[in-house]
């Protein structure tokens, strides 16, 4: 389907993006990195005939997601090219999220594109080497980050750059994005910490400087080439109406949505909610920073288990959320981030504990 046809109506029914960790197996040491990867596959993770049925399973929910090739580093999985032409085979949308490692080469991107590949995903956690190099655990990441970049744009590949937010780099958001608006990319994703995998060694940005980071982001979502969203801070959605953001625009092709030329498309989609993650051996998950398992594939389905599980069907209703987030005004255009939630205080349902917005009590805006 195109995501521009994605709505509120499709919460219950399917995800808009769906994420599949095809390995475990990443030679990068990365700070902040969700599933503390290793440098070697589990001998656990699903086969090449599961991953395929798996894929299968996806195509068949009723407007088939995007499917996100994700790790630990996709390339270190001999069979991706091969799951990739299955997806696309599927008549499923494929995105791919490469580590910085000598194994994203240019080779390796012509492979993807020619498998069917529609989108990259590139982290990028520096403005210079220095902080982003101490940010993935080795020396000459920016480098070959940039290297990909440039790769990716000769081979005229949609990317999508990955910036993850925490002290180290939070004074930095405005180099970022001035070095981003010459590199040709469609998008910039800001990611908001969780402390989950070895995340939990970061230290977050207090709640009143993500207001600080919104207000860049929105001047740089109006002002450079690319979109602008972010994901695990869907608060910036109600930053951005604040402001003024149109809510009727399309939603951009994420998760979070996405804000460009002044325009925003809140639809509300949140962890669970839109968004659905399933891990190397099959396990299924919300999303992938919210590790609370709800089945596992191949035993369980998981179309039954995005559109019955209770889990699933709490995050996608707004009227559960407890605290300021539930009577929030903007809970279901917001809704917080469930999986930082659950980090912090242990229940997905609870405030997020980020955001410094004291609900007014006004009327409730939907998407």
């Amino acid at each position: 389907m195109s995501h521009a046809d994605y709505t509120p109506n499709d919460f219950g029914r399917n995800p808009l993006m769906f994420y599949y960790e095809v390995t475990l197996a990443c030679d990068l040491v990365c700070k902040h990195c969700r599933a503390s990867a290793q440098e070697d596959a589990d001998p656990g993770e699903l086969s090449t005939e599961q991953a395929q049925a798996l894929i299968d399973q996806v195509a068949t929910f009723p407007r088939p997601p995007m499917m996100v090739f994700t790790g630990g580093d996709p390339l270190k999985r001999p069979d991706l090219f091969d799951l990739i032409r299955h997806a696309v085979s599927q008549k499923l949308e494929v995105a791919l999220t490469p580590s910085a490692t000598p194994l994203a080469t240019a080779e390796a991107f012509q492979r993807a594109r020619d498998a069917g590949v529609r989108r990259l995903g590139i982290s990028l956690d520096g403005a210079d080497a220095a902080t982003h190099d101490a940010f993935r655990g080795w020396e000459g990441s920016f480098e070959r980050t940039v290297r990909m970049l440039s790769d990716a744009r000769r081979l005229e590949m949609a990317v999508q750059v990955n910036t993850t937010i925490t002290r180290r780099n939070v004074h930095q958001v405005d180099q970022i994005a001035a070095w981003l608006a010459d590199r040709g990319i469609a998008m910039w994703s800001v990611f908001f910490l969780v402390p989950v995998g070895r995340g939990v060694e970061e230290e977050r940005i207090r709640p009143a400087e993500y207001e600080q980071v919104f207000a860049r982001l929105w001047h740089h979502a109006q002002n450079q080439p690319y979109a602008v969203k972010t994901t695990e801070a869907p608060h910036y959605r109600r930053y951005v109406l604040q402001q003024g953001g149109d809510p009727l625009a399309g939603p951009g092709g994420s998760e979070d949505g996405a804000t460009r030329r002044g325009h925003r498309a809140p639809l509300g989609i949140t962890d669970g909610k839109g968004v659905m993650f399933v891990n190397h051996r099959g396990e299924i998950f919300p999303a992938g920073f919210l590790p609370l398992c709800c089945g596992r594939f191949p035993t369980d389905s998981v179309v039954d288990v995005y559109q019955n599980h209770p889990t699933f069907r709490a995050l996608q209703d707004p009227d559960q959320l407890k605290g300021n987030c539930g009577t929030c005004e903007y809970r279901h255009v917001c809704g917080g981030s469930r999986a930082r939630a659950y980090a912090v205080t242990g229940d997905p349902l609870a405030t997020e504990p980020d955001c410094v917005y004291v609900p007014r009590g006004g009327p409730v805006l939907r998407p």
